[in-house]
Order: structure tokens, then C-alpha cells, then sequence
């Protein structure tokens, strides 16, 4: 029956507890422990049976325990203090005032924005709407860029039926159920007008318009806002495009995906926003820069080539993906399908227009990349790990022909955590006691980290052991509500009331199930790891594994109930566990509770992994091969390390080795070293090691270092660039196009006449080489250019490896119109050496000399 009027019931509280309605709706309490300890204090059972959800309590909870709460002083006291540490947390960010304001060359350049693109968005578990790391990620971006104050808003899908929530049957296979998320007792704030009606935005499809409203989450002082297609008068299948994170077929995640790239900036100008930088948080939102050179050439009169300047210079771009296999394709004919007219726009032929998603433009048939088009699209483009840099750029060297791959300009930020959001609430008060506040938030050079050996052996490891009974009660509790609810027989049901023992080695592993990961290669060898579990009755071992298979996932979903098999085969109920329906909250438990984290990618196809980090914030030593973020911390003192980073040909081969070197470190060395105890009881050696992995990779692995770097690499310079060339009505951006046609025309004019070096073949170290070169730039000059020598070793094959380059000084024209460039290099290593010269293009707009993507060597 359909109602011919709705209504929006809001909460009904006392004034006396208005303050909660603040703090439930400011994502604030997420990390902060006073509040969050305020909700649970408020009705714990409720606390916990809404998913940590206080908009839904404050909706649930009976009027009785208001009426209680509001004669309870302690409780009043409380939430005044909580209170006021909102209200301070929302006036005191004071990270970007001082290192932005200070540093503005123009004065004129502080009116800015950033606008933040994701698919998902991991914040909190009562918010299910992210599948993994990226999703997680991405919230705690949110987060850092509220601590740091950021002028920063986050643009997203607001999903119906969010990722599912996993369940495993009799046989251990995953099956997914579809919960509705009910936005309203979520803590969201439906945008209006200021006539009181929903604001809405509308995105042309083929033959029809799809309307979106507009929600906002408000993490701490940064807005996240996020678009709904499930309402009238869009028909059906367009109200299932903000159904489903990465569901549906091709057709919808291109629907999906205009959506958010399209319609997220078109919200972003209905809301009134002048954004002067935009992030692409993997390719999904690349559609972003098709409608913003849109907006430029219809609304402000500027050519294709113009806007597409304006864009590119604005634009950030940050891939995920190590592999091909990961980004998103799209075919020729459906991307003309659904987005011809932007090339008519444009003023593109198809072909050229489908070039902007091509990496090799001359190949008609290829499809059409998402992951190229955000390269293509993008000022700063960077990775997610040192590793994932090299990668990337090895991945996508071809955008950049005759470019040594080094210097493909494809940087790496390193991925972090937020250090208040997954660090146990004791061991937050713990750090908090000895290191003081500003732990979570402060560099690997800071003194505070100096005062890690002050905390006691025993008070760091009995807070430990806390945080591990924790997890277990917690691992049984859930295991015996899925199996309830699966109808489980009586006897299973018992058993889980048991599995796990609160004082033995335990080792966590939970991710999403992606083959590459090797969820099961622990299990490789069954009698040796059987033997490792329980051959010692002194020194015994037990797993905690959690983690989703995309439900497309065949193989992904045939490891998870590879390891359910093997746990029932071989009667292994107590010492290993899969957890169901891992999310936020049960991730936070295993990170603080285990032992020992270990990760066993398939190097190099773990871009970051950011788990780990977590893990090390709370004091888990990680066990893990080297790739992702663990291939650039310290793994010696922190954890061990899987092999020596080798790379293999023959997978197999691959995976015999390296769970041999699982097994040893585990017999050997990680085992022994755990139970290792003095007359205290305490394993002191390996609490050594739990504080070096605390001190070492809490200020680095963190997203406070990381959305720092992500602001002075990419949003200061990008924000600068925008207002550099949007002002006397974007007339720098027009020289700057012109200036690149003209270049683009005249490029191949350019010879490199001579190239005369003062020494012979043979010199010495540090033996300064006079270099003169002698170059006819046809109708270009000097300033259009920079002439560089590239210097290096040279390999087995005569190329130059691992080159630097050293930009030549112009001395001016001589009579036959060439122009002479002059330098001196020196070599610090013998060996066979050498030298080119090239020349690039130089301008004061250009982000990086490869812009234009042309570059000239010299014969």
C-alpha cells in the first residue's frame, strides 16, 4: 500500500539532551573515546544492536531511560564534556592555517576547495556503504582532513543496499543477503532548498534525465556528500543505480559511475561550491573531467582545448590498482552510447574523443579505460606505496613515449590509517597516559616517541591481553548469533561457545578474498601446520580469518570454504576461526586482539594494504611479504619478513617457497619468541618488539603524514594552478593552449646541431665534463624550451639506467639562429657511464615539464 503523504519523525528528547542530537550527527564520535563511551553508557545493549548507530538509539531508546538519564548528574557531566570537545574539535584545526596561509605566495589564492571522488566510503560500521581497504581508506581521508582542517568535501553514492553482508552455509560457502539501509535513522542530513523542498540534480542519459537528491554526512568538520537515485520520477532500473556498490553488469557500473563523476560535480555546483582542486580516488569518478570541461566551454565561452587545460591542471588522480586486470574497461560502442554528445560538445571526432580513455590511440578497437582517462585528465597523478609507484609507473609507461620509466610522472604517497579510529580505546588511553594527546597526530621525528620505553612492560602487555579476550568474547558471541541464525544444530552452537583460548599465540588474517592475497597458503602444507597449531601443548597457535569474496567471485569464494573445510576435516574448531561478515568493527577487534598479523600477497600486486598498519598502531608485530606498505617499513624490528622480495615466473613454485618461509618463521622464530617468558610471566623480548612496531610505523603509517603530503604535492599546487589560470576571465589558461598548439605544431622542427664534450672516453671520478650543445629550436626560443643532459650508468643492453638529468644553461644565439646550451657533470662512481641530451617543454603554467607528453633526444 502506498502512502499518500510521508513523513520524516525526527527523535524526541528532552532539552535537557539536545547535545546528543549534535553529536550523533557529527561523525566526530567515531573516534572520539568520551562520546563514543557516551552512547554505550546511554543503553549498551541498544549500543550494540543498532551497529554502534546513535541517530537509530536516540530513535529506539524508551522514553523511561531518557527520563533516568536526565536526572543522572553523571551522566550530564559527561555528555557536557563531550559537548564541548566537539565544539572545540570543530574551532582548534589548525594544521592547514599554518602551513597554507603562511606559505601563499598570492595573497589572492585563500578562497579554495578540494573536492574528494570515491566510490566508497568506509567511516563506520553503522554506515555500510564501502566493500574494502578503498572504502576505508577514503573515510579516513575524510577524517585526517577534518583533523589537519582542510577545506576539503568528499563526494559519493549513497547505497540503498550498500556491499552485502556475508553468511556462510552447511558447506562453508559465502552467500550474500542484501540489508536495506534506512537513511533516514542513519546519521545523514537530507540537502534542501531554501524553500524547504529536497535539492536535486539532474544527469542525461540516453533518452532520459536520472534525478539524484543529495545527503550529507558530516565527518567532524569536513562534509561528505552523497547522491540517491532511488526516488520518483526516475523509473526502476535508474533507482537501482545507487542500489549496489559494485553490483550490476557493465551497463551500471557506467550508469554508477556517471553518476558520480558527472553528478558529483554537478551537486558540488548546486550546493554552491567554487572547487579549485579535484581528487580522483581511483578512476571510478574520471567521468568528473568530462562534465567540468563542459561547464567551461558552454557557461564560460572557452575553446575544448582551453577547458581541457583548466581541468587537467586542477586535477589528482590517485590508482589503487597494480594490475590490468583491475581498472575498469569500458567498450567503444557503449562509451559512444552513453557519452557521444560530450564529444560533439567538444567538438571531437568519435575516435579522437574515445582517444582520451586509449593508451595506444592508433588501436580503434581497444576499449576504453578509466584508469588512462584520469592519467590523461590529471596535473598530479601518484600511487599508494613506494613499490605501487614503481609499478604503476612500469604499468603506464606508454602514455609517456621516449620517457625513462623512472621518471614517469607517477609519484607514491604512502596509504595510512587514522590512528584514533582503529586503535583500541585502552590502548588509546594507554598512549595517552605516557606519550601524550598528540601521538596519533605527530611525525616520526618527534620527541613524544622517545617516551615509548616509559610505558611498562607489564601495563602494555596486560592491556594486550585485554584487547585479546575482548576479540574472543566478542569472535564467540558472533559466531553463535550466525549460526542461530542459520538454524545450526544444538551441539554446533556449544562448540562456538567455545572456540579460541584467551592465552594462546594468535594470529590474524583478514582481507578481502581476492586470489592474489593466498588466503589459504598457511594451509599449504596440512601436516606441518596442524603440527605448528598443536604439536607443542606449551606453545600452541590459533587463527582468527575474516573476509569477503566479491559475490561474482568464484575463486575467491572457494578459498573461504577451502578453510572451513579444512577446519571441520580436521577438527580444528577451537584453534581456527572464520568470522562471518567481516566489517569495521570486527576488523578494529582483530587488529587490537591478535598477536600477529600476517599478509601473504603475491608481490607485487598488493598496492598498499593498509590492515597491517592498523594492526601495528596497536602493537601487532605483522608477518608478511614484502610488498605494499610492508615492503618500506621496518620489517626487522617490527615484524618478519616473508622471503627477501623476490619475484618468480611459476606461481606454484611461488607458493611452495614462500609457505615454507611461513613455516620456518613460525617454528623458529615467531613461536619461540612469543612464549619466551621471564619470571614475570612476561615475554619481554617480544614486547620489545610490540613497542618497536608501535614507535617505528604509528607516525609514519599514518593518514595525518598522509593527507599532509597529499595537500602541499597536490592540492596547494593544483588550487594555485586554477587560480593562476582562471583569473582576467581565464586568460592564462587560453595563453597556455595556445602556446601548447603552437608547440605541438612546431615540435619536430627542433635539431640538436652539435653536442661537444671537453673530455675523452676516459675520466675520473668527480672529474668535471664540459658539456656545449648547440640546438636550432626552428620558430621556438629559449623560453619555450629546457635542454637537459641525462646522465647514468649504462646496463648490459646500452642504455642509460637510473639516469639524472641536469638542466643546461642558455648562452644565447649565435649568427646561424642556433641557440648554444652549455653544463658541467661530474661522475661520483666508476664504471661505464654515459650521457644524453633531450629537450622538454618549459613553461611558468605547466604542472611538470611531461604535460605536453613530448620530449626530444638527441641522435
Amino acid at each position: 500500500m502506498q502512502p499518500i503523504r510521508t513523513f520524516n519523525v525526527s527523535p524526541s528528547l528532552p532539552s535537557q539532551l539536545e547535545p546528543l542530537r549534535k553529536l550523533a550527527y557529527n561523525l566526530h564520535w567515531d573516534w572520539n573515546v568520551e562520546t563514543k563511551d557516551l552512547f554505550r553508557r546511554l543503553d549498551p545493549d541498544l549500543w550494540e544492536s543498532s551497529h554502534h548507530n546513535p541517530v537509530l538509539m536516540l530513535g529506539s531508546i524508551s522514553q523511561a531511560r531518557l527520563t533516568a538519564v536526565v536526572e543522572d548528574e553523571g551522566f550530564l557531566a559527561q555528555m557536557g564534556r563531550a559537548a564541548q570537545q566537539l565544539e572545540d574539535y570543530l574551532q582548534e584545526r589548525t594544521w592547514y592555517k599554518k602551513n597554507r596561509h603562511q606559505g601563499l605566495v598570492n595573497p589572492n589564492h585563500s578562497g579554495e576547495c578540494y573536492a574528494y571522488f570515491s566510490a566508497e566510503f568506509g567511516l563506520t560500521d553503522c554506515l555500510p556503504i564501502y566493500s574494502g581497504g578503498l572504502g576505508v581508506l577514503a573515510g579516513d581521508h575524510l577524517k585526517s582532513a577534518s583533523d589537519l582542517g582542510l577545506p576539503l568535501v568528499g563526494v559519493g553514492l549513497l547505497y540503498q543496499q550498500g556491499y552485502f553482508a556475508q553468511y556462510l552455509n552447511a558447506d562453508g560457502w559465502q552467500q550474500e543477503r542484501y540489508p536495506i539501509n534506512d537513511f533516514y535513522n542513519m546519521p545523514l542530513h537530507l540537502e534542501r532548498n531554501p524553500d524547504g523542498s529536497e535539492l536535486r540534480i539532474g544527469v542525461d542519459y540516453p533518452g532520459r534525465t536520472v534525478y539524484a537528491r543529495v545527503w550529507r554526512v558530516q565527518v567532524g568538520t569536513v562534509p561528505l556528500y552523497m547522491l540517491d537515485t532511488n526516488i520518483e520520477p526516475n523509473n526502476p532500473y535508474d533507482h537501482d543505480i545507487t542500489d549496489q556498490l559494485y553490483g550490476g553488469d557493465i551497463d551500471m557500473r557506467i550508469h554508477q559511475e556517471m553518476m558520480l563523476g558527472i553528478g558529483g560535480v554537478k551537486m558540488l555546483k548546486a550546493l554552491g561550491y567554487n572547487v579549485t582542486a579535484y581528487h580522483m580516488n581511483e578512476g571510478h569518478a574520471a567521468f568528473s573531467a568530462l562534465e567540468r570541461i563542459r561547464n567551461l566551454i558552454q557557461e564560460q565561452g572557452l575553446s575544448y582545448a582551453e577547458a581541457k587545460q583548466v581541468v587537467t591542471s586542477t586535477n589528482i588522480f590517485t590508482t589503487h590498482t597494480p594490475v590490468p586486470a583491475g581498472i575498469d574497461l569500458f567498450p567503444p560502442d557503449k562509451v559512444l552510447h552513453y557519452l557521444g554528445y560530450y564529444a560533439d560538445i567538444f567538438g571531437l571526432p568519435k575516435d579522437q574523443f574515445l582517444a582520451l580513455g586509449r593508451e595506444n590511440t592508433g588501436d580503434l578497437s581497444s576499449p576504453f579505460s578509466m584508469a588512462v582517462l584520469a592519467l590523461k585528465m590529471a596535473g598530479f597523478s601518484n600511487g599508494v606505496a613506494q613499490l605501487h609507484g614503481v609499478v604503476s609507473r612500469q604499468m603506464f609507461k606508454d602514455l609517456w613515449q621516449n620517457l625513462p620509466v623512472q621518471e614517469v610522472p607517477i609519484t607514491a604517497i604512502t596509504n595510512g590509517v587514522h590512528a584514533r579510529s582503529c586503535v583500541a580505546k585502552s590502548t588509546q588511553e594507554l598512549y595517552d597516559r605516557y606519550l601524550g594527546p598528540n601521538w596519533s597526530s605527530v611525525g616520526t621525528d618527534h620527541p613524544v616517541w622517545e617516551r615509548m620505553n616509559a610505558i611498562p612492560d607489564e601495563e602494555l602487555w596486560r592491556n594486550h591481553e585485554r584487547c585479546r579476550l575482548d576479540m574472543i568474547l566478542y569472535v564467540r558471541e558472533h559466531l553463535v548469533k550466525h549460526l542461530r541464525d542459520r538454524g545450526a544444530s544444538p551441539s554446533d552452537i556449544a562448540q562456538a561457545q567455545e572456540v579460541l583460548d584467551p592465552n594462546v599465540f594468535t594470529i590474524g588474517f583478514a582481507r578481502r578474498f581476492a586470489t592474489y592475497k593466498r588466503a589459504t597458503l598457511w594451509m599449504r602444507d596440512l601436516d606441518r601446520i596442524k603440527k605448528i597449531l598443536l604439536g607443542n601443548k606449551h606453545r600452541k597457535v590459533q587463527f582468527v580469518i575474516a573476509g569477503k569474496a566479491h559475490p561474482k567471485d568464484i575463486p575467491g569464494k572457494e578459498l573461504i570454504r577451502d578453510i572451513n573445510h579444512f577446519i571441520q576435516e580436521q577438527d580444528l574448531h577451537k584453534q581456527v576461526v572464520f568470522v562471518p561478515n567481516y566489517d569495521i568493527h570486527i576488523s578494529r577487534l582483530m587488529v587490537a586482539g591478535c598477536d600477529i598479523w600476517l599478509n601473504t600477497p603475491r608481490r607485487p600486486r598488493e598496492a598498499s594494504g593498509t590492515s597491517g598498519m592498523k594492526a601495528a598502531m596497536n602493537g601487532l608485530p605483522n608477518l608478511s611479504v614484502l610488498d605494499g606498505w610492508w615492503d618500506e617499513a621496518d620489517y626487522v624490528r617490527t615484524g618478519w619478513a616473508i622471503g627477501h622480495g623476490e619475484m618468480y615466473d611459476d606461481p606454484n613454485y611461488q607458493d611452495e617457497i614462500e609457505a615454507n618461509a611461513l613455516y620456518e618463521l613460525l617454528e623458529k622464530e615467531v613461536v619461540p619468541l612469543f612464549y619466551d617468558r621471564d619470571a614475570d610471566a612476561l615475554p619481554r623480548p617480544w614486547i620489545a618488539k610490540m613497542k618497536d612496531a608501535i614507535r617505528l610505523n604509528c607516525p609514519f603509517f599514518n593518514t595525518a603524514r598522509m593527507v599532509g603530503e597529499y595537500a602541499e604535492n597536490a592540492y596547494f599546487p593544483a588550487s594555485d594552478r586554477y587560480h593562476d589560470l582562471t583569473v582576467d576571465n581565464y586568460a592564462p589558461a587560453k595563453e597556455l593552449a595556445a602556446w601548447k598548439a603552437n608547440l605541438s605544431e612546431h615540435w619536430y622542427n627542433i635539431i640538436v646541431k652539435e653536442v661537444n664534450v671537453s673530455s675523452g672516453t676516459d675520466i675520473e671520478v668527480n672529474q668535471t665534463v664540459e658539456v656545449k650543445a648547440k640546438v636550432d629550436l626552428a620558430t621556438l626560443n629559449q623560453n619555450d624550451v629546457q635542454v637537459e643532459l641525462y646522465q647514468g650508468a649504462i646496463d648490459a643492453n646500452g642504455d642509460i639506467v637510473n639516469g639524472v638529468s641536469v638542466v643546461m644553461d642558455y648562452q644565447g644565439n649565435e649568427t646561424q639562429g642556433l641557440s648554444t646550451y652549455t653544463a658541467n657533470i661530474t661522475y661520483t662512481t666508476s664504471g661505464l657511464q654515459g650521457l644524453c641530451l633531450r629537450v622538454l617543454p618549459k613553461h611558468k603554467y605547466l604542472s611538470s615539464p611531461y604535460e605536453p607528453r613530448l620530449i626530444l633526444w638527441a641522435d
